[in-house]
């Protein structure tokens, strides 16, 4: 049996459709997060961007989410190497450090549901969107201990 594209193919090699279909639908890149000036430590918030959709987990805009949201981030080949807050689940992530996708990725499960029922999503986990907070002191109201 032939090996999945995402061991035997470079992320730069990717085709588009190769690329898109890393990303597993989480939503965690969605969410707010906050860095220390001092220290550059990640805080995560159950925030999401105002362009998120937290009922179907996926961004309503997502075509246009760059010229929509200043500080939207484009996943790249070359950024995913050095962005540090993507999440430790992230499919971008995992196959950019060389290692295997989760048996909950939909690449592996065959489902787009699977990252939901795993827990890993976001999906019923966002407290407020970012549009609704007018100050940046409101995010600390919804910082997580952890990542989700």
């Amino acid at each position: 049996m032939d090996k999945p594209f995402w061991k035997t193919t470079p992320l730069e090699a990717m085709t588009e459709t190769q690329w898109e279909s890393l990303c597993d639908g989480c939503g965690k890149c969605c969410l707010a997060k906050l860095e220390d000036e001092d220290t550059g430590e990640i805080h995560w918030t159950s925030v999401g961007c105002r362009l998120f959709d937290a009922q179907l987990c996926a961004c309503s805009d997502y075509a246009n989410r760059l010229t929509r949201v200043s500080d939207c981030v484009k996943l790249t080949p070359q950024n995913v190497r050095t962005i540090v807050w993507l999440p430790s689940t992230c499919g971008y992530r995992l196959v950019a450090e060389g290692r295997d996708l989760e048996d909950w990725h939909p690449l592996v499960s065959g489902s787009r549901e699977t990252v939901h029922a795993a827990g890993i999503s976001v999906r019923g986990r966002i407290t407020a969107s970012e549009e609704d907070l007018v100050d940046v002191d409101e995010y600390l109201d919804h910082m997580l201990d952890e990542e989700l």
